[in-house]
């Protein structure tokens, strides 16, 4: 899977040792953390992670997003006028922009068959709320 940011990821084992290996740009590593390496070490601890809190929310905001490749953006999730939830992104969203994470309160997951997108469309939207637990 081709997502960004997230390159470059390696995880395996040598011998009785598990290893992983993630981006140098400190937004992709936390995203990637967030969607490939947690649900990992919860599985080597004996958990079963699901999928994780994921709903749909309208973009307040047009996104662009180019076919081929997962996006992984950083939102704020609110509730919009009209009592919606709504998504914006926090702005330049390059894997070295640590600002966006501290912005953030949720990642915008646009899938990988995915083209732009038009204000007022849903997106997949995973609250940072899950990371507490």
């Amino acid at each position: 899977m081709e997502i960004k940011p997230g390159r470059p990821v390696t995880f395996g084992r040598w011998r009785s040792a598990w290893f992983c290996g993630l981006p140098g740009n400190p937004v992709a590593t936390m995203a990637t953390f967030y969607l490939l390496l947690r649900p990992a070490l919860q599985r080597l601890q004996g958990e079963s992670p699901g999928p994780g809190v994921r709903f749909s929310a309208a973009s307040a905001e047009s996104l662009r997003k180019h076919p081929g490749r997962t996006e992984i953006q950083r939102g704020v999730l609110f509730t919009g006028p009209d009592g919606t939830l709504q998504v914006r992104t926090t702005g330049r969203q390059g894997s070295g922009v640590l600002s966006s994470m501290s912005k953030a309160n949720c990642f915008i997951l646009l899938e990988h068959e995915r083209g732009k997108v038009e204000a007022g469309e849903a997106v997949t939207v995973l609250p940072f709320e899950q990371l507490r637990h």
